[in-house]
């Protein structure tokens, strides 16, 4: 993939604000359920950018091999807990809006497995992860995941 431009170069400050957000909610939950969030939207958003970095970032926080494969069929694979169909349910829901599907069932789902304030910050976590996709695809951005390590690295040292 050949990059358009890169945003961190012509919006540096915005690009940081973003990355510094994009931090804070992560961190706000399980990384887990975090990974498999940004690995699901970035399938449905075919963003091999993200595939690639949340793959790699799953597998070191101790994610299987066959979780992550079975991902696009989560709702017939039994090694998903309520607690992640809930989450995976909403991530499909928002990040297929688009098609005019209802989110009801998915919105039930989440009331029963999570609190209104983990809610928010799912729903959160959900807007940052097709936000960086679109970004990513739109300007056909590819990153090693080390390099973003270090850049969040180095962030989060900026604010502490």
């Amino acid at each position: 993939m050949t990059n358009k431009i890169n945003p961190f170069a012509a919006a540096p400050s915005l690009m940081k604000d973003w990355q510094r957000t994009s931090l804070a909610i992560a961190s706000s939950l399980d990384p887990g359920l975090m990974h498999l969030v940004e690995i699901r939207a970035s399938q449905i958003n075919g963003c091999a950018n993200c595939l690639n970095m949340h793959t790699v970032y799953a597998r070191e926080n101790g994610e299987t091999e066959q979780r992550i494969y079975l991902l696009p069929a989560w709702r017939e694979a039994p090694c998903y807990t309520g607690h992640e169909r809930a989450a995976l349910g909403w991530t499909e829901a928002l990040t297929r809006l688009s098609e005019g599907h209802t989110h009801d069932a998915a919105y039930e789902a989440l009331k029963a497995q999570f609190t209104e304030e983990e809610q928010v910050k799912l729903t959160l976590m959900i807007n940052i992860i097709n936000g960086w996709n679109r970004l990513a695809v739109g300007f056909g951005l590819w990153v090693d995941p080390a390099e973003v390590k270090a850049a969040a690295a180095s962030l989060t040292k900026a604010v502490a």
